[in-house]
């Protein structure tokens, strides 16, 4: 009994000892294995990166490319004027007075209005012109917003000698600045034709809550900015840019669409729209100048043909002209009826 005893003693002690050894060979294959997983992890994450960086550089490489070659291809059809320490493009065409100017509507510019502009010029001189960062137009000062845009298109008109008086026509968001200069600018202005422009009645917020841009050269560095930077903005510029424009002006209208300055500056222009809501707000009458209202009315949002009877009020010269089968885009959907209203004031004024 005390042999067998004896014997199973060293027996259990001998697979211990196996055991433990058993055991710590796992763990260090088990140590071994998790390290071998972390060098994988750590080359995979590795390759994205090198993945990443490569089709940053290569989309950069490609935007700068491209619109490098897009300058070269679709150079600015009117003239760029300093307008203090960087350049607007304004394009005038036709003869006569008053000179209609057009103001296009948020994140549109000058090519947009390209067959309301040869059409209406048949009678007199129509001006289109980009704001700063749209367009051909160089980059401009924060905050963009409705003050602004005006005084820079007054010193525009001035420095590019574009003498009045002045029929101002603003589309959508273009509306509001045109609403400020005919305030500040009351001399110089003939008539107003408002086509289916943004009214104050939109604001969300109270005028006292609004916070405004820190004034400052734009930086570019919205998300949209960076996105267009590397090139993304000009890959899907297919389903981004939906107007459909003359096939003359289609192609530089969408090179010039999606740049970084213009992606930047809609972003701007868009920060700054509750200011220039209540900027046009403050403006409460033109008197007794004319004024012709061009609303569409085709999926607008709730609201908006109220707010374009209001636009009526400004004046006691006006009249609304309903554009049927138009959207908000009148410029493109139903441009004779633009045509139509641009130079029936024209004739009223001469």
């Amino acid at each position: 009994m005390p042999f067998f005893s004896s014997s199973s003693s060293k027996v259990n002690s001998t697979q211990g000892i196996e055991d433990h050894t058993s055991g710590e060979h796992i763990a260090v294959e088990e140590l071994a294995q998790s390290s071998l997983n972390k060098r994988r992890s750590f080359r995979w994450l590795v390759r994205v990166v090198v993945v990443v960086i490569g089709l940053i550089l290569a989309g950069t490489i490609y935007e700068s490319v491209s619109e490098a070659a897009d300058i070269q291809a679709y150079p600015p059809l009117g003239q760029m004027v300093d307008v203090g320490g960087y350049r607007l493009h304004i394009h005038c065409m036709g003869t006569g007075s008053p000179t209609v100017v057009i103001d296009a509507g948020w994140g549109a510019w000058s090519l947009e209005w390209s067959r309301v502009q040869a059409e209406a010029a048949k009678t007199t001189q129509v001006c289109t012109y980009d704001r700063a960062g749209m367009g051909y137009s160089e980059a401009g000062p924060l905050p963009r917003n409705a003050e602004q845009f005006a005084k820079e298109l007054h010193t525009l008109l001035e420095r590019a000698n574009v003498t009045g008086p002045y029929v101002m026509a603003g589309h959508s968001l273009g509306g509001l600045p045109v609403r400020v200069f005919v305030h500040n600018y009351p001399t110089e202005v003939a008539g107003v034709v408002l086509i289916d422009s943004m009214s104050p009645g939109q604001m969300t917020q109270p005028p006292t809550e609004i916070d405004t841009q820190t004034p400052s050269a734009s930086g570019g560095s919205s998300l949209p900015s960076l996105a267009a930077r590397i090139g993304l903005v000009r890959v899907l510029a297919g389903q981004l840019i939906t107007q459909t424009l003359p096939p003359e002006a289609q192609p530089a209208y969408t090179a010039f669409s999606v740049t970084p300055r213009s992606v930047q500056a809609w972003t701007d222009e868009g920060a700054g729209l509750q200011e220039s809501l209540a900027q046009a707000d403050a403006v409460k009458t033109f008197g007794d100048l004319p004024l012709i209202v061009l609303t569409g009315v085709l999926g607008e949002q709730a609201g908006w043909q109220d707010w374009q009877v209001e636009l009526l009020q400004l004046s006691s010269n006006s009249r609304q002209i309903i554009v049927d089968n138009s959207g908000h885009n009148i410029q493109i959907d139903q441009p004779e009826a633009a045509v139509t209203a641009i130079v029936t004031m024209v004739y009223q004024l001469r």
